[in-house]
């Protein structure tokens, strides 16, 4: 659906590209870990793509639940030495913007089976 969809590979690259903010120094910010962060916003950019679609089918909604969990995996991976950490305003911004375009990726794909 769409973590084995080239337009996902392209979005992990940019991310890699963005790397340079997770090894960068800044201010921590808040209580909450990166890992804390990335479920966050991973799980309401799912409850609003559930939102928009009233009637989408329930293993449509599973699809894009379980790919979901793949991207968080995969954010895990890469980001495994700071994923405990507090972000600073840089790390929350490309995490932000990451999970966003991941969220377009997702309302296409689901756009597509529905």
């Amino acid at each position: 659906m769409v973590v084995e969809s080239s337009g996902y590979e392209a979005l992990i690259e940019y991310f890699v590209e963005n790397l340079g903010s997770f090894s960068a120094a800044g201010d921590k910010v808040g209580s909450e870990t990166i890992e804390d962060l990335v479920h966050e916003l991973v799980a309401s950019q799912i409850m609003t793509i559930c939102d928009q679609i009233k009637d989408m089918p329930q293993t449509l909604r599973f699809k894009v639940m379980s790919e979901a969990d793949k991207v968080v995996a995969d954010l895990e991976e890469i980001l495994s030495s700071v994923w405990k950490q507090k972000p600073t305003y840089a790390q929350i911004n490309v995490l932000e913007e990451y999970i966003g375009l991941v969220k377009n990726l997702f309302d296409a794909a689901v756009a597509e089976c529905a």
